[in-house]
């Protein structure tokens, strides 16, 4: 992973997303296209994204399920159906860490942030309720992919971790 991670300060932030929830054991297999139906989603209201497309760890449980949400970024607040939501991306101090690579090495990438974090004693926006940690925002953010970067060793994603705020 390189440059090397930063802290900075976010505002808060709307999006819309899907939720989903998925068995740690079936992660190797391809994901449903999530990303696609929110945009389409977004583009049958005529209402344009402001940043890229993240996927949004919320759970993450190694021996059950992870949970998570695909979300798309707004200006204004957008009402939801039976499938898409809207949320807030909370505001406040981030550890970044930009990749550019293929997908795969995301989990490196996010885990030599993890070690930074540690060495910089920095701690991350967690709560542990019914024996879950949820995270107050732990996001990868695709900042480019298929339509636009055919070479997935040239992809980039920025991991956007929210640190405990003091």
């Amino acid at each position: 992973m390189a440059p090397q991670p930063v802290v900075l300060e976010r505002t808060p932030q709307r999006y819309v997303g899907i939720t989903s929830s998925v068995p740690m054991r079936e992660l190797g297999e391809q994901l449903p296209p999530v990303i696609p139906e929110v945009l389409g989603w977004l583009a049958a209201r005529g209402i344009a994204p402001v940043g890229p497309a993240f996927w949004k760890y919320n759970v993450i449980d190694m021996d059950a399920e992870l949970e998570m949400e695909v979300g798309v970024p707004v200006a204004d607040e957008v009402s939801g159906d039976d499938r898409v939501h809207p949320g807030v991306l909370p505001g406040g101090r981030y550890a970044v860490a930009h990749y550019v690579g293929h997908p795969d090495g995301l989990e490196a990438a996010t885990g030599e942030l993890l070690a930074w974090a540690e060495t910089e004693g920095l701690s991350w926006d967690t709560t542990e309720a019914d024996g879950e940690t949820r995270w107050g925002a732990r996001l990868e953010e695709y900042l480019n992919g298929p339509d636009d970067q055919p070479d997935m060793d040239k992809w980039e994603t920025d991991l956007v971790f929210r640190l405990k705020q003091d």
